[in-house]
């Protein structure tokens, strides 16, 4: 499922910012840069891009967001508004990923309006499927929003996360006597399955049963990472194998494969992916990028140089 997630984000992501491309290059072929507006990888209203200093922030806020639900978890009332709040954008990422997919078959799907009577069972045997799928919805959602904008952010976002995912897990012992992380992540304090911000399965073959679990997290920023390399290749007109997105999710494929590994040597205590999942991804990312050439490229400006279509115009008059 995280595989399948980010592969769908990061096609959704490339294939927005070549449209925006394509749009640019239409533009300019009658009109100057100076009388256009700026349509960089963040110049889309609906994509924002990631700089360092929100990547060094996210520390003091996810941090901070962590201990407020570790804290009122236990609350049986605040769990009940996470799970809302969560409903809620779970199908706001829904209808954005069903509008987007259906818009492109049936142009008229986006100006029809149809009320579907929905029941949700989370407590049920069943209850997992949809929440699997809000959140999947959810993360294909922010990864065709939100985008690194070159190897530098993504370095400093990803290194963060890290930092974050192995404190919570591990140090945070010290201060709380228990791992904030795990605790919030399996919903120990709020009598549930679990916290809502998380894909879950049930353990089909063990018999103590239970959810194998992954969090947001481990999803969306290695998704980041492998969203920005498509993006790169199309841009760069790369073959599948000379580029850099299908190293990228083999590298992610494999990070997961270490944590579920590491999870069973550690008889089923709670362990950070990202501490297999970002070496993996990011350090294949870095050692490609240097053995070919691109790191500086990727590194600063985070896409190959494009020849403006009225230079090229120009230059084929002359």
């Amino acid at each position: 499922m995280a595989v399948g997630t980010i592969l769908c984000g990061s096609y959704w992501s490339a294939w927005s910012a070549k449209e925006t491309a394509i749009e640019q290059d239409k533009l300019l072929k009658d009109a100057s840069e100076e009388e256009l507006p700026n349509f960089g990888t963040g110049g889309s209203s609906t994509v924002m891009d990631i700089n360092v200093i929100s990547a060094f922030l996210f520390v003091v806020v996810a941090s901070c967001a962590l201990i407020v639900l570790y804290k009122l978890m236990r609350f049986t009332w605040f769990f009940e508004i996470l799970v809302v709040l969560f409903c809620i954008g779970g199908v706001e990422g829904l209808q954005t990923c069903l509008v987007a997919l259906l818009a492109r078959w049936f142009k008229r799907t986006g100006e029809s309006f149809i009320k579907v009577p929905i029941f949700v069972y989370r407590n049920s045997s069943f209850g997992w499927i949809g929440q699997d799928i809000l959140g999947i919805t959810v993360i294909i959602t922010v990864l065709q929003i939100v985008r690194i904008p070159n190897l530098k952010v993504g370095t400093v976002l990803l290194g963060c996360a890290f930092i974050y995912d192995i404190f919570w897990v591990f140090a945070s012992k010290r201060l709380f006597h228990e791992s904030v992380m795990i605790v919030v992540a399996r919903g120990d304090k709020s009598g549930e399955d679990g916290s809502p911000m998380l894909l879950m399965i049930p353990r089909l073959f063990d018999p103590w049963g239970g959810y194998s679990i992954l969090g947001f997290g481990d999803i969306l920023f290695p998704g980041l990472l492998v969203a920005f390399s498509l993006r790169y290749d199309w841009f760069a007109k790369k073959t599948l194998r000379a580029g850099y997105f299908l190293w990228a999710m083999i590298a992610y494929g494999l990070g997961l494969l270490i944590t579920d590994v590491a999870l069973n040597l550690m008889d089923g205590h709670g362990h950070p992916a990202l501490l297999y999942i970002l070496p993996f991804t990011l350090g294949t990312f870095l050692m490609l990028g240097r053995k070919r050439g691109d790191l500086k490229i990727l590194w600063t400006k985070g896409e190959p140089e494009r020849v403006c279509p009225h230079v090229r115009l120009e230059s084929m008059e002359e």
